[in-house]
């Protein structure tokens, strides 16, 4: 048996006045989703714990089964989705460039996120490339548009704070290290030199004849860097190791791919047109497809950016796209008694208010030959509450994937020297001299 995880990336929300205290998925109209639910066992998923925001690559860290004192940080995942090469012991941040006004001796963000051609985003990184001091050697590397990654080299650490207050009319933020690395070398130094860095990069940056011609024109300069979600490599062990299963991920994005890549789960490429419905079709029919894997991820971002435009209709618009998509899964999939077939959410993410993400639990089903039915008919966060599977919390789905793949290890077992959650493990055959 296999594994097909369909992840709709940000589909749980908020009650809002709007649907009368309904969220976007209750009020959409999902006969797709609806029905899959009523096949099988159900719930709610948290990769953490309740109320916490969770940012995608952790939610998935999490889901795929990894501890979170573990996560090597989002910068390093970024990058090495980007190709940048890292070597160990380097650190790695989300970078922008982007508009500030100095106001009583403070950068405060004017537009965290602004409309820059390629070329004039190109310019103005060429002049904040490179910067070193104390033996610390800085790089600013770009990915997208105002983006990039920036990478820290030389005695370093990654427990320092980010600098990009993220929401617009706040003060940029002072790097300093983690209350309980204060006191350690590299953290104090890190954080200083990166303080230095981001000075510098405003009067570089301010100083360029093309802001001042945006200025003259009448335009917010782009005059300063923010940073945000310092990371380095770290050991981790593979996923197949982990649980037994050959991996693959069928997604789009670079932190996909650098998560996939660090966790040793192959990538299936796939590209990213502007009718989410058909995207996710094509990425339910190649996980289909791939029958050498034993674990198939398969990640729609398209609810998240929705939920992101802060119209809780324009969510539910998206929902009701995607669950048309989902005809191939009842025609195609769940008549295969060999998948499991499981669908959520990496978290939730409000589509009113002014968090990033949010806190609550996600929509949990699993259908296949070893899952109990449920009475659940609806696909949402407050009809799967009653399903079978109640609250299921991180590792837990992986542990319940491995039961419902008929994989799973009688605790206590040993038939290879690391205790591994799965069976047959990773054992020496006895001999006969």
């Amino acid at each position: 048996m296999r594994c097909i995880l369909l992840v709709l990336d940000g589909l749980g929300d908020k009650g809002h006045t709007a649907f009368e205290g309904k969220t976007p998925l209750q009020i959409a109209s999902t006969p797709n989703l609806d029905r899959l639910a009523s096949l099988g066992m159900n719930g709610l998923y948290h990769s953490y714990l309740q109320g916490t925001a969770m940012p995608s690559e952790l939610a998935h860290f999490l889901m795929f089964g990894y501890d979170i004192e573990s996560f090597p940080g989002r910068g390093i995942i970024e990058a090495i989705g980007e190709d940048i090469p890292i070597e160990r012991g380097e650190v790695a941040l989300l970078a922008r460039i982007f508009s500030v006004s100095l106001r009583d001796g403070e950068l405060v963000l004017r537009k965290e996120n602004p409309t820059l051609d390629d070329t004039t985003c190109q310019i103005l990184q060429e002049a904040i490339k490179t910067y070193a001091h104390d033996d610390i050697e800085i790089e600013f590397i770009p990915t997208r548009g105002i983006q990039g990654i920036l990478v820290v080299r030389g005695n370093v650490s990654a427990a320092i704070t980010d600098s990009n207050p993220i929401y617009e009319e706040r003060p940029l933020m002072e790097v300093t290290p983690f209350e309980d690395r204060k006191e350690e070398k590299g953290a104090v130094k890190t954080a200083a030199v990166l303080n230095r860095y981001l000075r510098w990069c405003y009067r570089q940056l301010s100083a360029h004849p093309l802001n001042q011609e945006r200025s003259r024109k009448g335009l917010l300069p782009i005059n300063a860097v923010g940073t945000q979600r310092a990371g380095m490599m770290s050991s981790l062990l593979p996923f197949r190791e982990k649980w037994g299963l050959k991996g693959v991920s069928v997604s789009s994005g670079a932190m996909y791919r650098g998560l996939s890549s660090l966790l040793g789960i192959e990538i299936e490429k796939v590209p990213e047109t502007e009718s989410a419905e058909n995207d996710l079709y094509e990425r339910l029919r190649r996980a289909k497809a791939a029958i050498d894997a034993d674990f198939i991820h398969v990640h729609t971002k398209a609810t998240d950016e929705a939920a992101h435009t802060r119209d809780p209709s324009c969510k539910k618009t998206v929902i009701e796209s995607l669950d048309k998509a989902l005809s191939y899964a009842l025609e195609e999939i769940i008549p295969d008694e060999n998948i499991l077939f499981v669908v959520t959410a990496d978290h939730s993410t409000a589509s009113a208010g002014t968090m990033i993400h949010s806190g609550e639990t996600v929509p949990l089903t699993m259908i296949g030959k070893y899952t109990r039915r449920d009475d659940v008919t609806e696909f949402n966060e407050v009809r799967c509450a009653g399903g079978a599977l109640g609250l299921v919390r991180g590792k837990e789905l992986m542990y319940l994937i491995l039961n419902f793949l008929d994989r799973g290890k009688l605790w206590g077992l040993m038939d290879a020297p690391v205790d591994q959650p799965f069976f047959p493990g990773n054992y020496r055959t006895l001999k006969i001299d």
